[in-house]
Formats: C-alpha cells, structure tokens, sequence
C-alpha cells in the first residue's frame, strides 16, 4: 500500500483544477480543525484517491490535499451536546475517515444533509482501494499456493514418468520372457502323446488343490511378516513419535486456550477499562504486564492449524517446515522473558490499588480460568520454549537416522536451544541490572553509580559504623555501648566497584550517609586494626575482633576511615573477604593490564584481546553471551582443566566465579586437585599467562625463550634459589602511615594502572620503569601503597611497634612527593648495597634516585634487567594464591575441619611460602594470618548452640502454654529455627540429596530441619486440640496467630508458615465452631500471613519479603530447596561431551549465597530455657491420625 507521493507546487495546482471540473464529488464540508476546538468550512473536491479541499468553490489553488489510498471511512456518532453549544447538532451529520500510516490523525468531517453524508463516505471507501488492495493481496496468497501446487505435481509427473519409463522396460522384459516359455511349451507339447481325458481331470483337481494351498501358504507368510513388522524396534519407534506428536497437538491446543484465555479474559477487558472514565490502571500498566501476548497467541494459532493439518494426512506425518516457519518467529518470547519479572512486580503494584484488585478477582472468577490467577496465565509462556525442546529431543529419539526430517528436526532443536540460551543469559544480566535498580530507588538521594551495568552485588547486610572524632580517632567510651549499637546500625551494599553505607528510615527507605558512597579502588582494608591502650579500655569486650577499617583516599577529597562492626565473626570474615576480593580484583586488573592501541576505540586490555581463549568456544569451553565483572565473557561449560586455569589466570578474577567454584568444586574435583593448582602457579608462575600474552607483556627475544622452555638463565625465572634485588618505592615519611593492603601490590590509585608495556628492558637498566612511573607520581600514584621488602625485612619496624607515633597529617601527606629508589642485592652478598641509607631502613629514601644515576653508566647483568615484568608476575601469582586460600579458608571452613590431610597439606605450604626471601612483608602477614585461621580454634559468636539447648530440655518437665507469653514464644522459637537452619552445610544442596532413598545420610542437616519444621507444627496443632473446651481453643488459636505475627516482625518467616500450616491442617480447619468465635482481627491477620507465605507464583510474595529485609532473618528453606530442585531436574551436571555444566553450578551458587547470607547473621536473643524447654517438649505432641480422632470427638460432624 503506498503511503505518500511526491508532488511540486505545479503538480498540486493542476490535479486541484483538474479536481474542480472533473472530480467525481465535491462540495462544501465542515472540517475539525487540528486542535479539536472548532469546525472549519471548506469546499472539497474528490478526484479518484486524492481529496482537495479549498477555502471556497472559487478559489483557483487548493489550501490542501489527502492521500486516501488504504483509509478506512465510516459514520460516526454525533457528540455529546455542551451548554456552550451554539450549532444545533441534531443537524449535522458526522464522518470520519482513518489513515493506515503512523501518527497521521484522523480526518473529521461533517454534512447537513444524511444522503449527502452518505454519498460522500461511499466515494471516499471506493477512492481508497482497500477493496481491491484486499483482493490483490488474496489473489497473490492463491499465486503462491498455486505455484507451491505446480511444482510439487512437476515433482509427481516427473516420478510417474520415471515409473512408465521402468514399467515399460520391465514390459518389453517379460513378453520376451514369456515368448521363449511359449516356444519351450509348444515343443514339449509336440513330443508327448495325447493323454485321455480322464487323466486331465485329475490333473485339474491336483492343480485345483496346489492353487488353494498356495494362496493359503501366501496369506500366511503375509500375516507372519506383518506380525514381525509390528513387533519390531522400527514400528515400536514409529507407534512412540506418532504419540509424541499426538501429545504435541493436545499440549499446543491447551497453550493456545490458556492464550486465549488471558487475552480474552483479562488483557482486552483491562484495556477497555483503561479507557473508562475512572480507570483502575493506565494503558501503560497494561502493556507493561501483557507485553506483547497478544502477538504470542496469534502466532501459536496459526501454528496449531498447521499442527491440525497435518494431522488430518496422517499417517504420512511432515512437520520440520512447520518448525521452519515457526522459528523465525519466536524471537518475540526474547521480549515477554526478558520483562516477565518486571511485569509480575507491576502487576503486584497495580493490585495495591482496591478497583483494580476487586476488578481482576471478578476476571478470575469466571469458569474459563478454572480458579487459576492471572499469574498463573502470565508464567505459561516462559515455560513454551522449554516444552518445545523438549518435545524435539523425544521426537528425534524415536526417529530413525535415516529419517526424511531427521536433518530438518536437528536444526530446529539446535536453533530452539541457541535461542532458550540467548534468553536465559539476557534474563541473568536483567536481573542483576534490575537487583541494582531495585537498591537505587529504595535510596531517597539516588545513586549514580548504580546506573553502571558493569556493577555488580556482591552481598548485602547490617553494621555497625563507630564515629570518629575530628581527629581521626574513635569516639572514647561508645565502641560496645547499646546506644552506638542502634544509632551506629548501617545497611551495607557491597558492589565490585563500590561500598555503599545508609541508614533505613522508619518507612523502609534508605538515607545515604556522609560518605556513603566509597569506591573500592580508593580503599585499603585492615582486617585487624589495632588500637590504643585508652580506646581499648573503653570498647568493652563486645566487639572484641569484631571490627575492621576502611582507610579511604579519594583523588579529590581529605582521606577519611571508616570503622564497621559486625556481629560475628563469622559473618565478619565474609564482609572482610568479599571487600578484599574486589579490592585485589580491580587491583589486580590494573597491575596487569596492557597498553591499549592508540587508535582503537575497545577498551579491552591488549593482554586479554589478544587471547581467543577468552572468548572463543572450543571443544573444552563454551561461553555465554554474559560478561562478568572483569569484563570477559561467563562460562557456561568447560573442562575441569579450564575451570582450574581461569582460577588461576593472572589477568583477572571475578568474584562471582571464585564464589561459585569454591561452592562447587566437590561436584566436578577434589580440593587436592585445586590445590595442587594453586601450588604450581605459585612455584611456576609464569605458566598463569597464556603464552600469547605473555609474548606481549615480555617484548624482548631474550625473555621469550622462557615462553618456549628453554632453561632460565636468571634467578628470578623460578622461585627456587632465588635472590631478587628488592623494588622499594616509599616515601619520605613516618613508617606508620605505611598502607595495610589486603594482599596484592597496590600499584593503582584513582583509576590509574601501572603500564607493564612501558616495562621495556632497555640499557639504562630500571630507568625506563622510573620514567614510566613519574607521570603517575606527580598527579596521582600514591606511592606508599607500593613497597618491597628484601632479605633485611627483619629491620623493618612492625606496625604494632609504630602506632604510637604521631601520624602525620593527611593534607602533609599528600603534599609530600613520590620517590622512587632501585636498589641492587648482588647474589654473593644481599647486606650490601650502593645506598646505604635505603638499606638502613625501606621507608627512608634519598632526595634523588642516586641508584638510578650509577647504574647508567654500569648497566645490570642482562639477565636481571630482563628479570622486573617476571617479579611483578610472581608478585601477582603469590597475591592470587593467597587470596584463593584466604577465601577458601575464612568462607568454607568445614573443608579443612573435615579433611586433618588437606589442612595440614595447605600449612605445609603457607610455611614454604613464608620461607621464600622475596616474600612482600603484607604477603608474609597474610599467609601468617591464613596459618592463624587454620590452627586456632574459633570462639564463635558466644551464641549458645542447638546441643546445649538440648541438653538443658532433656529430663525437665515443661511448663504449660499458658505460663508463656506470646513474644517469650516467639523469640525462643526464632531462636531455635535459627539454629536449626545455620547448621545447614552448604555442601547438602548438592545433588538432591533431600529426596534421594539415602537422605538421611546424604543430607542429615536438612533432614533435621525438616524434621524441627514438622515437630514444631504438630505442636501447636496437638495445643490446640488438647484444649477441650471451645474457649480455650479460641484463646490459643488467637495467640499462636500473635506469636506467628511477632515472628513476622523478627524476619522469621519459617516460624510464620509453620503456625499457618498447622491452622491449615484438616483437624484444625473442620473445627467450624470454633473458627466462628475466633475474631474477625484474627482472621484478617491469619489471611495476611497465609497470603505472605503463600506459594503462589513460587514464593513471590515472601521472596519480595526477603528481598525487602535485614538480616537476621529465617527463611523459609521449602522454597529454595523447590528452586534448587528445578534447576537440578532441567539441568545435567556435564554436557554430552564430559564438560562441566558451570552455569548451572552458578544458578545454585546464588541460592546458596543467599541462604549463607541468612546463615552468618545471627539473633540477639537471649536464650529462656522454661520456653525452648516447652517447644522441645514432645511428650503430649500427637501424630496425624490422633489429631484428628481428637478434633471429630470435640467436634462431632454433623448429620446429613
């Protein structure tokens, strides 16, 4: 259909003049103008599909003209009248005329007359050929068919002619074949005498019973092979896929009714609503909830009439062209999966409002929807895809190789996975954007720097922030007092890039603290500050190894500290290892990165671009279209072998992957195996680096032949034997303002990196590295963060002996310049040196770079001139060894707890490394720290435990319900749910061990949880019903429902489903009369509870909740265990090609991160032993079967 013409002022004032003599209608008409407040009265001349319209009959140029080829022309009803309304409009006659092109509006006209209406509606319908466009568009679809027709009878006829050709051979064949029996017959006639007549008649009755028997032995043989024919593996195939496809057909006829019915029953009345004069929800809403559904069900309607056809020609069965057709479009699901979340959380807002709620639950009550919710309708569609692939991978199973559609059915089941992998990886990135989007709005002052896709969560949480004075030092006196622990209290979101520190305002908002936004790159972490003598006194005993720092320089503002609390150590060591993993990360990142090439305009490091390893599939990796926080492409499936290399590649680290293969690692490996990895790359360091990149990073011909095996030549090739001489950048300063880091070289400060391409080992031996590095000393390298200790790193002071000296002002210090001295330990004798203040002590450093100066003129051996990008590499490997090991160690300790091998191998090892000369003092803490964590026993939180609590039951009688109010209840049983589920290693939700025949071996802990969740609910349902009079039922249903909306508040939504669940039980439910007295209040609130818990829509309703919350907090672990269950059934653990499944490794990762996150936190509740005592209490519990014996004797049924 054309949609505009070109025409120049001539053209347009001869078609009008030619419109005004020969038109086919014209007249006057009244128009609406473009703003809809007045009609206009022009005269109008229709010439075939053009309409004129002129200020009078007289005037010789038109004042406009409409192109009418495809509108639409109708009737339209007279408006409303208004008191203003001067014109009697029972006069007029109104029409509209409506374009097909985008944003053109309507046309608007209006006669006096009827009949003149009339007619000028049935010419403007003819100007527009849409009749005839209809037509030629018809007569088209009937060419194509007709053409599909002629070139399949060109295909019959020329088979047939093919089979006269071969009939007509096969003819010619047999008449010379029986010409020659023929010849053969008449001479053997010619030899015999005549017989009598009496023999042919024998010979006829012989002949007679041959026949019989013949066709009998025929028949026979026929039944026989089609038997065998039934009963063979080929017709058992075939029997099989015509029933999958017959399933197909009833699955594709019920998705395309559930379509219909959620576009007919609630997305078309919701937009007839949303035109109403009081709307219940805008068309936004709708489109945003419905997205494009509608589309959807047309698709699949057009899909299942050719599943119908073909069907009707059965048993000859084609459906790969129907999959054909049917691919391209499923592009469109890309758009309803990648929003379908986003429309579930509209749609739950929406029904906070009351019309809209009471309108859609009058939707949902008609039959079609069978009491199914417009969720429910809502989630079908993202399930299609699945169902499709699956459908394919069971028809191809029954389909022989040889097969007509075997190749075509192939191809849409890999195309069907290409696809379902594209919307999985857009639906994981969509969450993480909108996760931060989620924690951006709830923030009153915004956040910016949640906007950047590139950020990444990493946990969230509560602490406890202790103020400083002006002078930088802790308050005195408030470190462990109550008053800090509820004004100090933070909610904390970790990202990869930043700290973000709020308070949470009575409404559930979140405030930004002064300096709530800290940038990682910026920090220097100190797990273990160590304070005054005075601030020691007066920090009390509660925070004891509970606090860590956070130095903070930003390039633009003073240096501040920040002091955090946490309330375990348990769950400080998680803080303090994830801050520190993102620090190294973009530490690390920076310290390897290369060059990037002047003139390209992709920010990816020559190091990591160069490497196709990284984002290439091969036979042992396949990646997936998701980038991880180091900017490089996720792993979906690898090799174990790659999976280790990853671990331990130099370049990069993202957080995300070593949580998921620390979590992991069991399903696939064992932890020697990861260790033994870790000690390589320690001892071997240069084999971290792809050989590519290593040819980039090391430019010159005598350091490649490290690449390619040949012996080193220079000590520091390898660590064994070795002597480096020692780097020290320092600064002329107190050696107590030396940075704590957390295990790397901070070589980056304010988004810089050090250049390891300027490294180039030239004569002038390290001045090229000095020259390099100067552009960042003068504006942004704060060189204190960089300092190598050499073999006389005795002599360097400890910090713990420095701390009481004066501190030197921040702005002093960054007034003071960087200098950078080199010094030279030759292999014979390491205590002497060209410098002898530098060697006195690593702090002091010479005004001038007096080493850099005589060695000019000397030069070094060639071999450690070639030797400093090999030190930086060894320094990178020893801080990713370590940092592997410090959050292996802090966050899964069990593995060491339970493996004496494994923990004695890994000290074997941190000893050796301590041993090493070139070990960074920060390095040789670490490991020392690492040792420290692995031998000494943890105190714990001082939280009693689960076995003393039972102890202390054992043998006591119980005091009754009655003795115990509602919150003691309450907060003894968040207590005891608490501990429960943190006993839960997370190594059980491997594998579903839970519904396995061997659970309560595989999986004890939550065989034990399960267990207190169903002792606990038959003990309120066994308070109930023990109560025999209807009072006192009424009195402890109402106060069981208090105690379960107490744990509501405690964020123990365990306890809440199992008082829900026990008042839901059928002994409990059929009590009618009692039910009757318990308050109208009691039930609203029971309602609300049950709605919260509810496992409607997988939980959404408590996952909002959970998302919502602080911990501490108890969840309720049904739901993650149903989540985990889903991912193992969809998912295998390897692919068809022995690779590891590792994006399935990372959806159960973030279960159980989040379950982790739950666990470390624990309640501050004081533990009352006459309560716990009463819950552990199971002498007058009864089972199912006594429950209700008991609730039919209180309350008998009632006759029928």
């Amino acid at each position: 259909m054309q949609k505009g013409i070109r025409l120049n002022d001539g053209h347009v004032a001869s078609l009008g003049l030619l419109a005004r003599k020969d038109g086919t209608r014209k007249g006057y008409l009244s128009k609406r103008s473009s703003d809809n407040t007045k009609w206009q009265t022009k005269w109008f001349a229709l010439l075939q599909n053009l309409l004129f319209y002129f200020e009078s009959d007289s005037s010789s140029r038109p004042s406009g003209l409409y192109l009418l080829e495809g509108c639409v022309c109708d009737r339209a009803p007279s408006p409303k009248p208004t008191l203003s309304a001067k014109e009697p409009l029972e006069k007029q006659h109104y029409f509209t005329v409506n374009f097909s092109h985008e944003n053109q509006k309507a046309l608007e006209l209006r006669t006096e007359d009827a009949k003149d209406c009339d007619e000028w509606v049935a010419a403007i319908a003819h100007a527009s050929y849409r009749t005839l466009a209809t037509e030629h568009e018809a007569l088209m679809q009937k060419y194509l068919h007709l053409l599909q027709i002629v070139e399949t009878e060109k295909t019959v006829a020329k088979q047939l002619r093919q089979q006269i050709e071969d009939g007509e051979i096969e003819i010619e064949r047999l008449k010379a074949e029986i010409a020659s029996l023929l010849k053969d017959n008449e001479r053997i006639q010619s030899t015999q005498p005549v017989t009598p007549n009496d023999e042919d008649s024998d010979i006829k009755k012989i002949k007679k019973v041959q026949s019989f028997l013949r066709g009998w032995l025929c028949r026979r043989k026929w039944k026989t092979i089609i038997q065998d024919y039934i009963r063979s593996p080929h017709a058992d195939s075939m029997r099989k896929r015509n029933q999958v496809v017959f399933s197909m057909l009833e699955a594709e006829a019920e998705y395309v009714q559930q379509l219909h019915i959620l576009v007919n029953n609630f997305l078309r009345p919701l937009r007839m609503a949303a035109s109403s004069k009081k709307p219940p929800i805008t068309h936004d809403d709708v489109s945003s909830i419905f997205l494009n559904s509608e589309t959807i069900m047309f698709l699949h309607q057009i899909f299942y009439q050719g599943l119908k056809a073909r069907i009707s020609s059965w048993p000859t069965l084609v459906l790969a062209d129907l999959f054909d057709i049917l691919l391209p479009m499923l592009n469109i699901y890309q758009e309803f999966v990648r929003n379908h979340q986003y429309s579930l959380q509209i749609l739950a807002h929406c029904k906070q409002n009351r019309d809209f709620d009471k309108l859609l639950k009058h939707y949902e009550a008609k039959p079609d929807c069978e009491e199914r919710t417009l969720e429910t309708f809502l989630t079908y569609p993202m399930f299609q895809i699945p169902r499709y692939i699956l459908t394919l991978h069971e028809l191809l199973a029954h389909t022989p190789h040889e097969h007509v559609e075997r190749n075509s059915l192939d191809y849409a089941k890999s195309k069907l996975e290409e696809l379902s992998r594209i919307m999985h990886d857009e639906v994981s990135e969509t969450e993480n954007i909108r996760k931060n989007l989620a924690i951006e709005r709830m923030i009153i002052e915004g956040c910016e720097i949640l906007l950047d896709t590139s950020q990444t969560f990493v946990r969230q949480g509560s602490l406890i922030q202790v103020p400083m004075s002006e002078k930088g030092k802790i308050t005195r006196g408030r470190l462990g007092s109550l008053s800090l622990k509820k004004e100090g209290e933070r909610q904390c979101f970790l990202f990869s890039k930043h700290l973000i520190i709020c308070t949470r305002g009575s409404g559930g908002k979140l405030h930004l603290t002064k300096n709530g936004v800290i940038s990682l790159i910026d920090c220097t972490l100190l797990e273990d500050p160590e304070s005054t003598e005075e601030e020691a006194k007066g920090s009390g005993q509660d925070i004891d190894h509970l606090d860590f720092k956070i130095g903070v320089e930003p390039k633009d503002s003073p240096p501040f500290t920040v002091i955090l609390v946490a309330s375990s150590r348990q769950e400080k060591a998680a803080w303090t290892s994830d801050i520190s993993q993102c620090v190294d990360n973009i530490r690390c990142n920076g310290l390897m990165m290369n060059a990037f090439e002047e003139n390209s305009k992709v920010t990816v490091p020559q190091m990591i671009k160069s490497d196709a390893s990284l984002y290439c599939d091969d036979v042992d990796i396949r990646f997936s279209k998701t980038m991880n926080s180091c900017k490089v492409l996720q792993i979906r499936y690898a090799s174990v072998e790659r999976l280790l290399e990853r671990l331990t590649d130099l370049r990069f680290l993202s957080i995300d992957f070593l949580n998921t293969f620390l979590h992991s690692y069991r399903v696939f490996t064992t932890a020697v195996v990861v260790l033994d990895k870790l000690i390589t790359i320690y001892r071997k360091p240069i084999s971290a680096i792809p050989a590519r990149s290593l040819e980039l990073l090391f430019a010159s011909g005598q350091n490649n032949k490290l690449l390619y095996g040949d012996p080193p030549k220079s000590p520091r090739a390898t660590r064994k034997f070795s002597s480096p001489p020692p780097l020290s950048i320092t600064k002329t300063s107190s050696p107590s303002r030396r940075r704590k880091l957390s295990l790397n070289i901070p070589i980056i400060t304010g988004g810089k990196a050090l250049d390891l391409a300027a490294l180039s080992c030239n004569s002038n031996g390290y001045t090229s590295m000095y020259s390099a590095m100067s552009p960042f000393s003068k504006a942004t390298l704060d060189t204190s963060k960089l300092y190598v200790s050499s073999s006389f790193a005795s002599k360097i002071p400890d910090e713990g002996d420095t701390t009481a000296e004066k501190p030197e002002e921040p702005s002093a210090l960054r007034k003071q310049s960087s200098e950078i001295s080199m010094r030279e330990e030759s292999d014979n004798d390491q205590n002497q040196s060209d410098d002898g203040d530098a060697e006195t002590s690593p702090t002091k450093s010479p005004t001038t770079p007096k080493s850099v100066k005589s060695k000019n003129s000397s030069g070094f051996p060639p071999d450690q001139r070639n030797g400093d990008k090999e030190f930086v590499i060894r320094r990178a490997a020893t801080n990713r060894v370590l940092n592997v090991l410090r959050h292996w160690v802090s966050k899964h300790s069990q593995d060491f707890e339970t493996n004496d091998e494994l923990k004695c191998k890994v000290i074997s090892f941190l000893e050796e490394v301590m041993h090493d000369p070139e070990l960074l003092t920060q390095e040789r803490k670490a490991a020392a720290n690492i040792i420290r964590t692995l031998t000494q026993d943890d105190p714990g939180d001082n939280q009693i435990t689960l076995e003393e609590i039972t102890q202390l039951a054992e043998g006591v009688k119980a005091e009754p319900f009655e003795n115990h109010s509602a919150l003691e209840i309450a907060e003894q049983l968040t207590l005891l749910d608490h501990l429960v589920f943190k006993k839960i290693p997370y190594e059980e939700f491997f594998g579903q061990g839970w519904m396995k025949l061997e659970k309560n071996e595989r999986t004890p802990y939550i065989m034990k949880t399960t267990k207190h969740f169903n002792d606990i609910s038959n003990l309120i349902a066994s308070e109930i019903i023990r109560n025999e009079d209807i009072n006192a039922r009424v009195s402890a249903i109402e106060k069981w429902v208090a105690v379960a909306d107490i744990c509501r508040c405690l964020h123990n939504y365990n306890a809440v489903l199992e008082i829900t669940s026990s008042m839901n039980r059928s002994a409990i439910f059929r009590l009618k009369k009692t039910w009757l007295k318990v308050s109208k209040q009691t039930k609203a609130l029971i309602d609300k509870l049950q709605k919260l818990v509810s496992s409607e829509g997988r939980f959404k309703n408590l996952r909002e909740a959970l998302k919502n919350c602080d911990p501490p907090c108890v969840p309720y672990l049904g739901m993650y265990l149903t989540d985990l269950a889903f991912i193992e059934e969809g998912t295998p653990n390897y692919t068809e090609d022995g690779l590891v499944n590792f994006s399935k490794m990372r959806m159960i990762s973030h279960i159980i991160r989040e379950i982790r996150q739950f666990q470390q936190t624990a309640y501050k509740i004081e533990h009352q032993a006459k309560v716990t005592q009463y819950l552990l209490d199971q002498s007058f519990v009864m089972d199912e079967e006594s429950l209700y014996e008991s609730s039919l004797r209180i309350e008998p049924k009632l006759p029928t």
